[in-house]
């Protein structure tokens, strides 16, 4: 697994990292709407830097900011944003996204898209490995840190987008308004028609607009998948 994933217009090395290239990080990219034609793009807990050039790959934004603790992660992600072909739109920070928020707010810097596939399981399956905890528990960045920052930076008009288990929405979408971010529209992922509602991919803003509800199913047979899910990730996965 530490072989470099190639996609159509990229590679991503991760070998130096504990997250690997992931199922969902592909689909947030894929599925986050740039219909406002962002500026500038933040990718939050940004790990190999996957989400950001799935960015640079779909959008002209001018700057596509990441921001990353881990240091290791931190490290591949510079790297492989410099061997891509979108190097001058990208620049990955090393901090914690509590630190960042706050700096970028008394710099009054903001962006029009802000996104992320965050850590998410509670502390209490911790593992022995600080790093694979850090890329994936809450204990790094809580659900409450992650909104409060991100309602900080967000321009007026920018739209929040994130992945998050399904079992988490309800609580999320009501953390969400003590921050004044409003659900505009979700996506829940299933990995077969039959299987129960694994994900959920939601996109807010400060405006409360009609709810736009979709689902998805990735599979129909093992490796055998739908058109819905192939449609959506044609353009970067080569094999598709």
């Amino acid at each position: 697994m530490n072989k470099p994933f190639h996609f159509k217009e990229f590679t991503i090395n991760q070998d130096k990292t504990a997250m690997k290239v992931g199922t969902d990080a592909v689909l947030l990219g894929a599925w986050c709407s740039l219909e406002t034609c962002p500026d500038t793009i933040l990718d939050v807990g940004s790990g190999t830097g996957l989400i950001s050039l799935m960015m640079a790959q779909r959008s002209d934004a001018e700057t596509i900011d990441a921001v990353e603790i881990d240091p290791n992660a931190y490290e591949q992600n510079v790297a492989n944003f410099e061997k891509s072909d979108w190097s001058d739109r990208l620049f990955c920070y090393h901090s914690s996204f509590q630190d960042f928020s706050k700096e970028m707010k008394e710099e009054d810097e903001e962006y029009d898209l802000i996104i992320s596939n965050p850590p998410f399981y509670n502390d209490n399956f911790e593992t022995n490995d600080t790093s694979r905890n850090t890329a994936r528990f809450t204990s790094a960045l809580s659900f409450e840190d992650l909104l409060e920052g991100t309602s900080k930076i967000l321009s007026d008009s920018g739209v929040f987008t994130i992945i998050i288990p399904f079992k988490e929405e309800v609580a999320f979408v009501s953390l969400a308004r003590k921050y004044r971010l409003f659900l505009n529209r979700v996506c829940r992922v299933r990995g077969t028609e039959n299987s129960e509602i694994k994900r959920s991919m939601l996109d807010f803003s400060f405006y409360q607009k009609e709810l736009e509800e979709t689902k998805l199913v990735i599979e129909k047979d093992r490796h055998i998948y739908t058109q819905e899910y192939v449609n959506l990730t044609k353009d970067f996965y080569l094999k598709m």
